[in-house]
């Protein structure tokens, strides 16, 4: 994969860099937040080469795989830094409450993971090791590696305090120092002592390892780090809004929102404890059961505030981490089951290599790369998971780190006060193997392509030639008004200005996509061409209005049939272009316009389709 290359096409499919106002990444995929989400092309991302996927909700996600850091060094080198000065004062998009909550939940919680994640591994190690006698408990050595491993939950709040600034786009260091002025030995000393602020009492809590004081505080100083930005004149900005910004949100915090964050901390555990303990395995099986749809849509980032929660809490996590080690290995089972019987020289390496990741907790290349696109495979995943999710809550399985299980981190389930825990972790994870192993064994099948019921055989020719799919002005590629098509950023083809609304198939094939907004379409011809008609430019932002769809997703069309009606006077009257863009997604084709420019009929040759040997 050329990183630059694929960076370059996903920021220019974004918008542009000044459309982007957040950036991370997880272990596959790249979490984007958008100035204006419709400056963005999800048609456009699915194409570019080294994207497995997108998914939108209320971030844009899209699905590297294991080249995802790489991609997001070269995104971040055409960006640059996104600091908060960047970002304030620029107008927000509208969203609905909880798509703005799941928003910042993510952006919050998210980043958090890589250093919970290798600190939680590491003390599981060190278990690991006294357990055999490599290492000896009470030794200075085991000790200091120890505290190494707890660094990232003790100082929890301090990097809940930096993930919340850099969402809320204010001084990440001065949030730092409001939540820190918690945690100083100091402080807790006073605290315990029995502390009061202008006769009011302090409550005595231990803030270290608690989440939710800390967000409280950085929404609140936030608010008043803007306000006093407003209203403070710029000559003593510098100093004065974070010392009366210190000096409000650290007592407020002390008196109540602390107490109020670590009380909602303990219910929100209680909660999820009391679900397990009503439901027992039954909650852990259909949690990991759903988790291939919630992975699919990012919805499992939610239980990540609830993972981190417990685990500072309890020191220990009874449902999540054990649902999501049965459904990783579950996804492993069915993607070896796969590889070893497809016939498949695309699917073949693509199965092994998302089989491998999915053993060692990564999961994403084999849900985008197989399972979703095979139902019979995502039954078998589904069934496995549920089975092995099932076995680890009737076995009381506990996780004592929050990172991906799999192989490689099984250690995260080591108990020294109960040995058989570990049993259990591996059991779960054989069982969970072998089980999808069998199901997509039985199950899965290659698809072979069918006679259509009005009998037309599928053309397996090499060369297909496209009509023209509307009546109008031929025009080179190069002349749309929009630098994505007209740099062939998306694909080569040709563009027609349309004389009439009526948008019809150029050539036989199945639908494989239609914009919720009914303006553009992907097509699939019987040589494998993948074909996008793409009507007007910009007309996403129209939301559908003028267009109107007689076709959807998976149908199968002829030569000349009706796809899409739209009003040409009406794009025209909003401002846009209603150029009809015709161009081949994918590199393996050549493309060979039967015409040059001038007025074409929608049944006459626009483009003949060769593939290339």
């Amino acid at each position: 994969m050329d990183y630059k290359k694929t960076a370059k096409e996903i920021v220019v499919a974004l918008g542009g860099k000044e459309n982007i106002s957040l950036l991370n990444h997880c272990s596959t995929r790249l979490r984007i937040t958008l100035k204006d989400d419709s400056k963005a092309d999800i048609t456009t991302l699915e194409k570019i080469d080294g994207v497995l996927g997108v998914r939108k909700n209320v971030q844009y996600q899209i699905i590297i795989g294991n080249d995802v850091i790489e991609v997001y060094n070269e995104v971040n080198n055409i960006v640059g830094n996104i600091s908060y000065e960047d970002a304030q004062d620029k107008p927000a998009q509208k969203r609905s409450i909880g798509s703005t909550i799941l928003d910042f939940i993510i952006a919050v919680f998210q980043p958090l993971v890589p250093a919970i994640a290798g600190g939680g591994v590491l003390k599981s190690i060190l278990l690991l090791l006294a357990a055999i006698g490599v290492m000896d408990d009470g030794s200075s050595t085991y000790q200091i590696l120890d505290n190494v491993g707890t660094a990232p939950l003790y100082f929890l709040p301090i990097l809940v305090a930096v993930t919340s600034a850099n969402k809320l786009k204010v001084n990440p260091l001065v949030a730092v120092s409001a939540v820190g002025a918690l945690l100083l030995p100091g402080m807790g000393e006073l605290i315990s002592n029995g502390a009061d602020f202008l006769s009011l009492n302090i409550q005595e809590i231990d803030y270290s390892s608690q989440v939710f004081p800390a967000i409280l505080t950085v929404l609140f100083y936030a608010q008043l780090e803007k306000g006093f930005n407003k209203i403070t004149p710029k000559s003593i900005r510098v100093f004065f809004v974070p010392m009366m910004s210190l000096l409000i949100t650290v007592p407020i915090s002390l008196l109540i929102l602390g107490p109020l964050g670590y009380n909602f901390g303990t219910l929100f555990s209680s909660a999820i404890i009391w679900l397990y303990s009503h439901f027992g395995w039954v909650a852990t099986g259909i949690l990991a059961g759903i988790l291939p749809f919630m992975v699919v849509t990012g919805m499992h980032k939610a239980m990540i505030p609830y993972a981190i929660s417990s685990m500072s809490e309890l020191g220990k996590e009874s449902l999540y981490m054990p649902a999501s080690l049965a459904h990783n290995i579950a996804e492993s089972g069915a993607c070896f089951a796969v590889a070893l019987k497809t016939k498949d020289k695309r699917l073949k390496p693509t199965a092994i290599s998302a089989g491998i990741s999915a053993l060692f907790g990564i999961t994403e290349p084999a849900l985008y790369g197989v399972t979703i696109l095979h139902k019979k495979v995502l039954y078998s995943v589904v069934l496995a998971s549920i089975i092995g999710g099932s076995f680890s809550g009737l076995m009381v399985l506990e996780a004592f780190a929050v990172v991906g299980p799999g192989l490689a981190s099984i250690t995260m389930f080591i108990n020294p006060q109960n040995t058989m825990n570990i049993v259990w972790a591996f059991a779960t994870l054989g069982l969970s193997f072998v089980a999808a192993f069998i199901f997509a064994i039985f199950l899965y099948k290659d698809e072979v392509l069918k006679e259509e019921n009005d009998d037309e055989v599928i053309n397996e020719t090499k060369d297909v030639i496209l009509k023209s799919p509307i009546k109008g002005e031929v025009l080179p590629l190069s002349q749309v008004k929009d630098e994505v098509f007209s740099s062939g950023l998306v694909g080569d083809g040709i563009a027609v200005e349309p004389t009439e609304g009526e948008l019809t198939a150029p050539v036989a094939g199945e639908i494989t996509m239609i914009f919720e907004t009914n303006h553009a379409l992907g097509l699939k011809t019987d040589n494998g061409a993948e074909l996008l008609l793409h009507i007007g430019v910009d007309t996403v932002k129209m939301e559908g209005k003028g267009f109107q769809s007689f076709v959807k997703q998976g149908d199968r069309v002829k030569q000349g049939q009706k796809l899409v009606t739209f009003d040409i006077d009406k794009i025209k009257n909003e401002g846009f272009e209603a150029t009809v863009i015709c161009v081949i997604t994918n590199n393996n084709f050549e493309i060979k316009p039967s015409v040059k420019g001038g007025n074409i009929s929608s049944d006459e040759p626009l483009l003949t389709v060769s593939q290339l040997t």
